[in-house]
């Protein structure tokens, strides 16, 4: 049955198209946005996932951030005590040199004392905004952000005692008569910052090994929320291509389904 107060097929076709362009727009803004879901109103449980993702995403730069400002302040200090160790090397070949009677036993001293005040000088440098690991005095440990869970996992970096071990002030003055006491002294000194520099690298690869883990754990925690909220732009492209085609249909639908009723007047002819 033909009517003219009703016409269903007009009706079908205006739902049809007015679905196709809403499919249509909600493609457009995939597109232009690059998110598939955006909004809690797309998906609200991917959203809600992707968003909680997000938040340990940004936790866990600051972690990397935190990581790499303890490697430089442990790298810095690193450096010094292998400087120092260095200058303990050549302490020792002046002393182990002092222990013959027929040298310039003043001269080597001199020397030593310039070598002394360089190690000083070091320890006194080797700080990294306002840390300094080669001075307990100044800094006694360096707590390091690690990670997140359900509390905060601190990486501790404890200072080197040099004050207590490494003062350039238990060395004698060198003289013919003391040069094997000298030599004894130094050693123990240069054995202590072996030691102390092997620590803090070891300290440097824990830090390190971290920050690199926390960076892969960031890149896959991106591509997980991108796998879920972002759009598939070839997927998009060719959806948006089938979905202009059919609202060019919809509307030839609905322009024939609008002139339906006009053939009734042939009827009445």
């Amino acid at each position: 049955m033909t009517s003219i107060l009703t016409n269903n097929g007009a009706m079908v076709a205006l739902q049809t198209l007015k679905s196709v362009n809403n499919n249509l727009e909600e493609t457009q803004n995939q597109i232009s946005t690059g998110k598939e879901v955006g909004m809690a109103k797309d998906n609200s449980a991917v959203w809600a996932i992707s968003k909680t993702m997000e938040s340990d995403i940004q936790a866990y730069e600051a972690v990397g951030d935190a990581l790499n400002f303890g490697e430089a302040t442990v790298a810095v200090a690193s450096s010094g005590m292998e400087q120092i160790v260095e200058t303990l090397k050549e302490m020792r070949e002046l002393a182990v040199a002092g222990v013959s009677q027929n040298v310039d036993h003043a001269k080597i001293e001199a020397d030593l004392a310039k070598k002394k005040e360089q190690i000083d000088s070091i320890i006194d440098s080797a700080s990294f905004n306002g840390a300094n690991l080669l001075d307990t005095a100044v800094t006694s440990q360096l707590d390091v952000l690690g990670g997140i869970s359900a509390t905060a996992d601190v990486i501790t970096v404890s200072a080197i005692d040099t004050g207590a071990s490494l003062s350039t002030g238990t060395i004698s003055a060198l003289t013919s008569a003391n040069a094997d006491d000298v030599l004894t002294q130094i050693e123990a000194l240069l054995t202590f910052a072996i030691d102390s520099a092997a620590q803090l690298g070891a300290d440097s690869n824990r830090l390190s090994d971290q920050n690199d883990f926390v960076s892969k754990l960031t890149d896959s925690l991106k591509s997980g929320v991108s796998t879920m909220a972002d759009t598939n732009m070839e997927e998009a492209s060719a959806r948006l291509k089938a979905l202009q085609t059919q609202q060019q249909l919809a509307v030839q639908s609905l322009s024939i389904a609008n002139q339906a009723p006009q053939t009734l007047q042939q009827l009445f002819r």
